[in-house]
């Protein structure tokens, strides 16, 4: 019975992850598209992160 739970608290604790993470991913394309039309877009090479 508590094996059920705790699976149900480790996919709970995985969706808040993936959501939390899905916001940070949606603020940085908002920043970068709010810098992108004050400023031209620079080509920056790939994978330089």
């Amino acid at each position: 019975m508590s094996d059920k739970k705790e699976k149900q608290r480790e996919r709970a604790e995985k969706r808040e992850a993936a959501l939390r993470a899905n916001l940070q991913r949606r603020k940085q394309q908002a920043r970068a598209r709010s810098s992108e039309e004050t400023t031209p877009p620079k080509q920056k090479p790939q994978g330089d992160d």
